[in-house]
C-alpha cells in the first residue's frame, strides 16, 4: 500500500465513497457542489492505493500546522478494512500536520467508528461547542 498526499477529483472521491461507510455521513442538499469544495480545499488529502493503483483508502483533513487536526474525512474501501490503512493514513496526515508532538487530533466519529478512533488512542472529548444551521437531508451515496 502507498500513502501519498494527493488531491483527488470530486468524481474518484464520489466513487470511493459508495465503496466505503463514509457515504452515508453527508447530507442530499448540494452534494456534488460542496464534494467539489471539500476536496479542493482540504488542507490534507492523503489517499492510500494498492499495488494496482486502486484507491482503498482516503483522509482529508483541516489544520493550523502549529496546534491542530481536524480529520473531516477517513474511510477504506470496504474490500482492504482491517488492514491498518486507516491507522496509517492518520499517522501520516498526524505527521504532516506538524507532528505528535504539535498537534491535538479531532474528528467527529460516527458511533460505527469510535472503536477504531479509541484503538487509535483518540477519547471522548467534552469541550467541543457546536452552532449547526445547515439543512440536512439524510442519504448514502450510492
Amino acid at each position: 500500500m502507498t500513502i501519498q498526499s494527493e488531491r483527488l477529483t470530486a468524481e474518484e472521491y464520489i466513487d470511493f465513497l459508495k465503496r466505503t461507510d463514509l457515504g452515508s455521513q453527508y447530507p442530499k442538499e448540494r452534494f456534488r457542489e460542496r464534494i467539489e469544495r471539500l476536496v479542493e480545499n482540504a488542507s490534507i488529502s492523503l489517499t492510500a492505493r494498492d499495488a494496482n493503483g486502486c484507491l482503498a483508502g482516503v483522509l482529508l483533513g483541516i489544520t493550523d500546522f502549529a496546534y491542530w487536526l481536524f480529520i473531516t474525512d477517513l474511510g477504506v474501501d470496504r474490500r482492504y478494512t482491517g488492514r491498518g490503512i486507516g491507522r496509517e493514513l492518520m499517522k501520516a496526515a498526524h505527521e504532516a500536520a506538524g507532528g505528535e508532538r504539535d498537534i491535538i487530533l479531532y474528528t467527529c466519529a460516527n458511533e460505527k467508528a469510535i472503536g477504531f478512533y479509541e484503538k487509535c488512542g483518540m477519547k471522548m472529548a467534552g469541550d467541543v461547542m457546536v452552532k449547526n444551521q445547515v439543512e440536512w437531508t439524510e442519504f448514502t451515496v450510492e
